[in-house]
């Protein structure tokens, strides 16, 4: 397992070269020029030039890539923003404890509340609970992640009273953001557990422990889930890394301060150094997320093993 963790990591050294070539030539091509914009539509040309030449930007593209790279490597930093002068790592550092806090919330109640739904269809095999269990599941699949959140903020806090709208000031500003990023992956969660389930129960493991007299709970819980986790577990890691990520639609909604956010005004201000560090952080948070997931897998089922 260790050598297999170790070859994961190498291979994911030139995955984030890949990406962040990737990321750092389409900033490029973006129509926009950043001196432009942080010198405002007063500046003269001189004074463009003069912040273009300050921040690199007269420099040509491979060039400006390689001190990014030289940067990344050498000192360990992804460069100042344009919009603050802060340091690149300093922002998102500021931003993922909220975007962290986020992300586990929408997953633990994702989780929960989708495994149940697929295990009750499951048992429900054929009958009015599968039917209705399913077609809640499709109804969450198919409400738009940014409708919802409108239509959360109408009932809620607008007519009701009940939740803030924007910011995270105490944990009441969590609920919103934590349904809608929830609902549509509970949907999904629920639909595969249910196969997952559906599949387990028929094997002929299952059909002996029935055959022995244990209890259904017994059976379900203690022989047909663990088994029917591994995809699941899958969906739950590629969930995790896609969020952590930022969820750059619900975050701007509800104003909640996370990397999505970061991510979002970066685009509309042209900030290049932050939108490659969290595209960066995203495909770290992917990378990672897997790994994990691999790792589990051994965990769940002693039959697979990592040559």
């Amino acid at each position: 397992m260790t050598r297999y963790i170790i070859q994961r990591l190498l291979l994911a050294i030139p995955v984030l070269f890949g990406v962040s070539f990737g990321v750092f030539l389409m900033a490029q091509l973006v129509p926009g020029d950043p001196a432009t914009v942080l010198a405002g539509d007063t500046a003269s040309p001189q004074m463009i030039a003069a912040l273009r030449q300050e921040l690199g930007l007269d420099q040509p593209i491979p060039v400006q890539y390689l001190r990014f790279l030289e940067r990344l490597i050498l000192h360990g930093s992804l460069g100042n923003s344009t919009r603050t002068h802060r340091e690149v790592l300093v922002e998102i550092a500021d931003r993922f404890p909220y975007t962290l806090l986020l992300t586990l919330s929408a997953v633990i109640l994702s989780t929960v509340v989708g495994v149940l739904m697929g295990i009750f269809a499951a048992i429900n095999h054929g009958r009015a609970g599968d039917f209705v269990t399913m077609m809640l599941a499709v109804i969450g699949l198919s409400v738009p992640s940014f409708w919802l959140a409108l239509l959360m903020i109408m009932l809620f806090a607008l007519n009701l009273h009940w939740l803030p709208v924007t910011g995270a000031a105490s944990w009441q500003n969590l609920i919103m953001p934590t349904i809608t990023l929830g609902l549509h992956s509970a949907s999904v969660k629920a639909r595969v557990a249910r196969a997952s389930m559906l599949e387990v129960m028929g094997q002929e493991y299952v059909r002996t422990a029935r055959a022995k007299g244990l209890r259904e709970q017994t059976v379900i819980v203690g022989h047909a889930l663990k088994n029917a986790l591994i995809p699941i577990v899958t969906l739950i890691g590629l969930q995790f890394g896609g969020l952590l990520g930022g969820a750059f639609i619900t975050e701007t909604i509800f104003g909640w301060p996370g990397v999505g956010r970061l991510a979002v005004q970066s685009i509309f201000n042209r900030d290049f150094p932050v939108i490659q560090g969290t595209v960066l952080l995203v495909a770290v948070a992917y990378l990672a997320s897997n790994l994990i997931v691999d790792i589990v897998y051994g965990w769940l089922d002693p039959r697979i093993r990592y040559n």
